[in-house]
C-alpha cells in the first residue's frame, strides 16, 4: 500500500509521484465484479483493506491537505468520506450485496450528514469519475439554489462558462424540466439554469487512470474547476435555510441516487 510520504510537493503545487492505486487495485475490483458475494468478500477482506481501501485511506490524508487551499469548507475524512463496500438493498431490486467499485465523497463541514454539495471520486472496474456538484437536493434546497440562480444567475454564468471549467470537464450537467419550474417567468434571463433539478460537473476517465502518474495531478485540476460550483451551491442552500424566499417547489420529487452510498 502507498504510504504518504510518497506524495512529494513541487513549486507548482502537490503533485503525486505515484498513484497510491495500483493493478491488485483494479484486479480485486474486477474479482468482486465476477464475485459479488459476501462469503467471497470475507475470505479476502484483507486483500480489500491492502489494495483497495488502504489506498483510498492514504488518498483521503493527501486531499485533506491539499483542500484548505482551494476548498476550506470541504471534508476529506475516512470517518466521513469513504463510502461502505456493502450496498443497502432494503428497497432494491439488485440484491447483490457489494459495490464494486471504491468511493469517496468530501461534503462541506457546514452541513449535517448527507446533505449540501460536494466533491466525488469513484474508482470502478471500467472507468474512473470525478466531479462534484449536487445531485439528488432536497426540495427545500432546490428551492434555494432557484432562487440564489434567480438573483445571481451571471455569478453562475461566469462559474460554468469559466475556460478552467470548461477545459477541464466541459459544461454544467444533470437532469432539467422541459419548461422553466413554476413561479418563475418563461423568459427570465436565468431560465436555462433555472431548469436544473440536479447540478454536476465531471470527467470520467479509463479505470487505468487510476494508476497513472497524472492521477492526482488530474484528480486536483477537476476538484480545483468544480469547486466554484460547490461553493456557489452552498451558499444558496445554507442562504436558504437563513431566509425563506423563492416559488414553491410542490410537485418535485426525489430522483434515485445511482451513485448512493
Amino acid at each position: 500500500m502507498a504510504r504518504r510520504d510518497e506524495f512529494s510537493l513541487a513549486s507548482d503545487g502537490p503533485l503525486v509521484v505515484r498513484s497510491p492505486f495500483t493493478k491488485k487495485t483494479l484486479a480485486f475490483l474486477r474479482a468482486l465484479k465476477r464475485n459479488n458475494d459476501r462469503e467471497w468478500f470475507r475470505a479476502r477482506k484483507t486483500e480489500y483493506e491492502q489494495h483497495v481501501r488502504g489506498p483510498m485511506v492514504v488518498l483521503l490524508e493527501q486531499l485533506s491537505a491539499d483542500f484548505p487551499a482551494f476548498a476550506p469548507d470541504l471534508v476529506a475524512d475516512p470517518r466521513v468520506s469513504l463510502y461502505r463496500i456493502y450496498r443497502d438493498t432494503r428497497f432494491s431490486e439488485d440484491k447483490t450485496p457489494l459495490k464494486t467499485h471504491v468511493a469517496a465523497h468530501f461534503p462541506s463541514r457546514k452541513f449535517p450528514k448527507g446533505e449540501g454539495a460536494g466533491l466525488y471520486l469513484e474508482i470502478a472496474p471500467q472507468w474512473v469519475w470525478v466531479g462534484g456538484g449536487s445531485y439528488m437536493p432536497s426540495p427545500a434546497d432546490l428551492q434555494a439554489i432557484r432562487a440564489s440562480v434567480a438573483r445571481h444567475h451571471r455569478k453562475l454564468h461566469r462559474i460554468v462558462t469559466a475556460t478552467t471549467f470548461t477545459r477541464t470537464v466541459g459544461s454544467l450537467g444533470g437532469e432539467q424540466l422541459s419548461r422553466v419550474p413554476r413561479g418563475y417567468a418563461k423568459d427570465h434571463r436565468a431560465a436555462d439554469y433555472l431548469r436544473y433539478k440536479q447540478f454536476v460537473a465531471g470527467c470520467e476517465f479509463p479505470a487505468d487512470f487510476a494508476l497513472s502518474a497524472r492521477f492526482y495531478p488530474d484528480l486536483l485540476k477537476v476538484f480545483r474547476a468544480v469547486s466554484p460550483l460547490v461553493d456557489f451551491l452552498n451558499r444558496a442552500m445554507i442562504g436558504g435555510r437563513e431566509t425563506p424566499h423563492g416559488p414553491p417547489e410542490k410537485d418535485f420529487r426525489q430522483f434515485a441516487r445511482s451513485l448512493a452510498p
